[in-house]
């Protein structure tokens, strides 16, 4: 629940997603459930010129099990608010 938490705070900010096909897709996130699935707004594709197909898309919902990374804004991570849930879910367990 770590990540499901982090991730709820970073609705509304800028993203990049890379999925476990290469394909970089960047975009606000504008959602994101317990399974990590994500829904990005205002997307773009990193390398358009290999997937011109991915052109016309304006959104899209990605399956939390085809996620390589996520690319965060270096604005969007508070370290302090990392390691306080970390801590407090290590000796939770």
């Amino acid at each position: 629940m770590l990540f499901y938490s982090y991730f709820k705070t970073l609705v509304g900010k800028e993203v990049t997603v890379e999925l476990k096909n290469d394909l970089s897709i960047a975009g606000k996130l504008q959602s994101v459930d317990q399974f990590l699935n994500i829904k990005l707004n205002a997307i773009r594709i990193v390398n358009e010129t290999r997937y011109p197909h991915m052109k016309s898309v304006q959104n899209c919902f990605i399956r939390g099990s085809v996620i390589r990374y996520v690319h965060l804004p270096p604005e969007g991570v508070d370290l302090d608010l990392l390691h306080d849930a970390t801590r407090r879910e290590a000796r939770g367990a």
